[in-house]
């Protein structure tokens, strides 16, 4: 399956996603990957990059990732987020990849792994998406 970059940001430009800035740099039903480029208006008044940026970029992957994986007709929802940081980043920018733990009838689990620009990771988020069917 070979997903459209551009008109995967497009869809999102002028929703949180496209706010942030995050920017889709590899996208397929296993395997989803975003870049997020740190500014002044995404970090914390200590100046770290805010772990509700980190967040909202890695709900963001999940989301497609299970929407990636639906069955025709379905919808998705975030029924859970669990996440877990590691480091504090100030520079440059962030890369997350998120991939598919379980795939049901029922939930998706993913999970998103983040690290700043020299590979040290930043958080690991887990989430469980709902399979809405009417």
């Amino acid at each position: 399956m070979t997903i459209d970059l551009d008109a995967l940001m497009d869809l999102q430009r002028a929703f949180l996603p496209g706010l942030i800035g995050m920017r889709y740099t590899e996208a397929s039903k296993d395997r989803l990957v975003a870049e997020l480029t740190i500014r002044d208006d995404l970090r914390t008044v200590g100046g770290a990059l805010h772990g509700g940026a980190i967040m909202a970029l890695a709900d963001t992957l999940g989301a497609i990732c299970a929407f990636l994986n639906l069955p025709p007709g379905a919808g998705t929802s975030t029924i859970e987020s669990k996440t877990n940081f590691f480091a504090p980043v100030r520079s440059g920018h962030i890369e997350a990849v998120t991939h598919a733990l379980h795939v049901g009838r029922r939930t998706i689990v993913l999970q998103t792994d983040v690290r700043d620009a020299t590979g040290r990771r930043v958080a690991l988020v887990v989430q469980t998406q709902a399979v809405l069917v009417d």
